[in-house]
């Protein structure tokens, strides 16, 4: 399935100016800046415990699960990011009575907007990509873990905003499974501007356009990596071997020669 993104909607940059988290009375970031690249993949990488998912949540327009936040997010073209934003959580956030193709529909049912048959053709072809169409009848609980997360990640694509924030999409994927996922996701995102959290260095290297690395405390973003061809990358092909060992030395990984 190609997934085609209007000329007309082009997707904006995000801006977070002053960043500031607070959590249990620790500064985990303060006076963070942030520009997500426009119709890029950024993705952002530290140790745990760094705020990466609270930094996400706030370009969403989410409250912080755990501590304060402050700062300014905006769009890079000045209009509004309401709208605009599809964020897809760690957890697969699946209603459990509801059938995995409904899961997929929910945006458009919780906006109180009519669902279509072509609608469900395209939540269908969706489900299809991410490997789940067999399962469009089933309950979240019948489900493996993977499966699950492949219908989160079907649900998000389906919502088609210029904005996409994800945090660890593919994590709980057997290896094979996340690979192939990581590929789809860069074919039908193209044109996107996506963030995408992630605890993979090489995964970060595979689909990401700009890498950046959040560490430190208050924490701080790094100088960006920015690893060269087109997206999705080949271990091998492409050399990310040395780009994997330097990220792995900036995540403070012990072991790592240069």
């Amino acid at each position: 399935m190609q997934s085609t993104f209007p000329d007309s909607q082009i997707a904006p940059s995000v801006i977070l100016t002053g960043g500031h988290l607070r959590f249990a009375g620790k500064e985990v970031f303060q006076d963070l800046n942030l520009t997500v690249a426009a119709g890029r993949w950024t993705c952002l990488l530290g140790p745990s415990g760094v705020g990466k998912t609270s930094l996400l949540r706030q370009l969403a327009g989410l409250r912080a699960e755990d501590g304060e936040m402050e700062g300014t997010v905006a769009a890079g073209d000045g209009a509004p990011l309401t709208g605009r934003v599809a964020y897809m959580a760690q957890q697969d956030l699946l209603l459990p009575w509801a059938t995995v193709l409904d899961n997929v529909l929910i945006g458009r049912t919780l906006r109180g907007e009519p669902v279509r048959p072509r609608d469900r053709d395209k939540a269908l072809a969706f489900l299809d990509e991410v490997g789940v169409a067999a399962e469009a009848s089933a309950l979240p609980a019948t489900l493996s873990g993977g499966m699950r997360q492949r219908v989160a990640l079907a649900r998000t694509l389906f919502e088609d905003r210029p904005v996409i924030l994800m945090d660890e999409p593919f994590s709980s994927l057997d290896a094979i499974t996340r690979r192939r996922l990581q590929d789809l996701a860069v074919h039908l995102l193209a044109g996107r501007t996506v963030l995408l959290v992630t605890h993979d260095p090489m995964e970060a290297l595979r689909v990401g356009d700009e890498i950046l690395v959040l560490k430190g405390s208050p924490a701080r973003i790094e100088p960006p990596m920015t690893p060269a061809g087109d997206a999705p990358r080949q271990e091998v092909r492409d050399g990310l071997w040395p780009l994997h060992a330097d990220l792995l030395r900036q995540l403070g990984a012990d072991g790592v020669s240069a």
